[in-house]
This record gives C-alpha cells, structure tokens and sequence, in this order.
C-alpha cells in the first residue's frame, strides 16, 4: 500500500501516510519552460494499491490536469487498485445547464477522472445542489464523506462556546447543521437564502432567534464571506452573544476572512482540505479511515 499526494495536498499526504504508519509516495513535479508540467513517479507501484491525494482546489484546471498524469501513469506502471481522495472536489456546482449551451462541467470531470483508471473515489463535503448523490454522476464507487463532526469536536475542545445555536446559512447548509448539531447534543437552524448576484445574498430566518445564545455557523465551503456575514449580521441583531464559524473548504476568496472578522464574528475555522491560515482541522484521520476500510494490500 501506498499514500501519494499530488502537488495540492502533499502535506495532507504526508499526515495520512502517518496515520497509517506508512512512508507517503514520493513524485517529482515541475514546469517547462512552455508551461507544460513533468510528472515522474520515484516509487516502485507494480502491483501496490495506491490512495492518491490531491484537491482541486485554487487553480483547480491546473491540479485536475495533474490528477490524470498522476493516475494515468500509475496504472501505465502496473499499479493494482488505485481510489481517489479528493478532498476539494472543484466543478461539482456546475450539474446542469442554466444557460443554452454550457458545460456540464461536473459530468466532464467525473468522466476524466474514470477515463484514466480510478478504481474508486471518496470526495469530502462535496458541493451537490440537483445531484443529491455523486454514484448519480460517477460509473465507479463513489462516497462522499463528511469533516462536519471533525470541526463540531474542535469546537468543543476550545470551549470557546456553551451549548452554542448551530446555524447553516441557507438551506442546502442544513445537512451539515445537523451533523454539527448532533455531535455538540445542542439544536440548529438554518436560514433562506436569496442570491441577489455572483457576490450578493440576501438571507432571512427562517425561526431562529439567537437572543442570549452563543452561536457556531457551519458550511461546506466559504468563498467570497458573503453569506457569512449576512448571517452574522443577522444573527448579532438578535442579540447573539458570541459567533463562530466553522467550514470545511476554506477558498476566503477576495478578502473573505478579513470581512467576516470586521463583522464580529470570534473564530474562524476550516480544514485542510483546502490549505489555508485557518485550517486547524486536519481530514487526515478520516482519510486515514477509509483507506483502512478499503482493505489495501
């Protein structure tokens, strides 16, 4: 068995492989001078089951791209079974056409990625809208797992909350309220959502009041902060005592976490799944514990 991060997660990587107390894979990875990149795998695979790593996450083209020379070459060199993690999974918004003529990108990439021989894929708070589940998409194995209750646990061992409120901003949030809420033994509500724009919502309650409450707001992914900081703004005009948030794929895109902090809220938490400043939740053991169900030999 063999952990392999791609250039997106070799720190993620690295933590499974110790996870598992194994040595992570080793490639050499660099650009030509025309901007095509060189991808040399330096470890014997014949014949090992190989977990690769690797979001696509930033420049998510870039790192796609990198996903199927990586796969693709480890098959070439006779590796056995080879599963995907994919801790940021980009495109996956993009399920249906909107307007005449646009991609299906999401349809696009799954086909990529089982075109160059994933055996199986596991994907990390996926952002699913009409597609309530990934097997609907993908013809190979397909999960979707969840960090929710990784970052519910590091909320509660800051004790920076009491019994806190769990509040997902819109409704397709309350999946993962409800997780956040489960774990904390504490109640959650969401909010309704109106996007006005690419970077304006509008959100109303839909029954929450978080008077006097301490509250910790959850969601898959913060991009740009605005529907966060609707919220917060909401819920301060309550009279919320103290206000965390917490997400899975921290983008903070475009002076994100700088806005949400300006307006009010305490921490500010996310995972590793994208590399961030406030990545201190790491998916590793959860990673770690689904290549051990996989049986790897």
């Amino acid at each position: 068995m063999k952990i392999i991060g791609g250039s997106a997660s070799d720190a993620l990587a690295t933590k499974v492989a110790r996870e598992l107390g194994v040595k992570s894979g080793k490639l050499e990875i660099k650009k030509f001078p025309d901007g095509e990149k060189y991808l040399r795998v330096l470890d014997d695979v014949k014949g090992e089951d190989i977990a690769v790593i690797q979001s696509i996450n930033r420049t998510p083209d870039e790192f796609l791209f990198e996903y199927l020379l990586l796969v693709d070459t480890l098959k070439d060199l006779g590796a056995g079974k080879v599963v995907s993690f994919i801790p940021y999974f980009a495109y996956a918004r993009q399920d249906e056409r909107f307007n005449p003529g646009e991609a299906l990108s999401f349809k696009t990439v799954s086909k990529l990625i089982e075109s160059v021989g994933t055996d199986a894929i596991y994907t990390i708070d996926m952002h699913q809208h009409r597609v309530l589940k990934s097997s609907e998409v993908f013809k190979i194995p397909s999960h979707n797992l969840s960090a929710m209750p990784l970052l519910a646990d590091y909320v509660e061992r800051s004790g920076n909350l009491q019994k806190p409120l769990i509040i997902g901003p819109d409704a397709e949030a309350e999946q993962w309220a409800k997780l956040a809420a489960d774990r904390l033994h504490t109640d959650y509500d969401v909010f309704e959502k109106e996007r006005l724009g690419s970077e304006s919502v509008q959100i109303r309650p839909r029954k929450a009041n978080a008077k006097d409450r301490d509250v910790l707001i959850v969601d898959d992914i913060i991009s740009t902060g605005g529907t966060i900081v609707e919220a917060l703004k909401i819920l301060f005009s309550q009279g919320a005592r103290k206000i965390d948030v917490a997400c899975t794929h921290p983008i903070l895109a475009g002076g994100a976490l700088a806005k949400i902090y300006e307006t009010g809220a305490g921490n500010v938490i996310g995972t590793d799944t994208v590399p961030s400043s406030i990545s201190y939740v790491s998916v590793a053991p959860l990673i770690a514990e689904q290549v051990r169900k996989e049986g790897f030999r």
